[in-house]
């Protein structure tokens, strides 16, 4: 399964968001540190989450990273933007 699909999946069914986008910025990155030639290296999240609600930016964030926590140990970067 494609990662974009992977952490759609798992982002849609942990927090139910109102809003999620999930790009794939590998080609932005082609040979910079980090890319491993998958053409899954990098991703970028917009995400609005009823889930993240009351939480302070580092919370949301590391919820987002703990419901990611297999996927992160096979790609190299990911921003995180929250709505």
């Amino acid at each position: 399964m494609k990662m974009e699909k992977r952490i759609t999946e798992k982002l849609e069914q942990a927090l139910l968001p109102s809003l999620l986008v999930v790009e794939n910025q590998s080609a932005l990155h082609h040979g910079h540190a980090g890319d491993d030639g998958s053409g899954e290296s990098h991703f970028h999240i917009i995400i609005q989450s009823e889930g993240l609600d009351g939480l302070s930016r580092v919370a949301k964030e590391r919820k987002i990273y703990s419901v990611l926590a297999d996927e992160m140990k096979l790609i190299h970067a990911l921003s995180i933007a929250i709505k």
